[in-house]
């Protein structure tokens, strides 16, 4: 998964960490990358979902 907006999507601070790109390889994004809002996510047996109300879903 690659950083596009200038939110961590593990902490929700700007810029971009190393150890929580690392962390997100294993666990679905916290807070959106484009406004830093948390987002609801449900874990699935096949995947992932995570909401933004601002700027939809994004899956994995």
């Amino acid at each position: 998964m690659t950083l596009r907006g200038p939110f961590c999507q593990h902490c929700g601070e700007p810029g971009t960490h190393p150890a929580h790109q690392k962390a997100l390889e294993l666990d679905p994004p916290r807070y959106c990358e484009q406004c830093r809002r948390r987002m609801v996510v449900q874990v699935h047996p096949t995947g992932w979902s995570a909401r933004c109300v601002e700027h939809g879903t994004v899956t994995g």
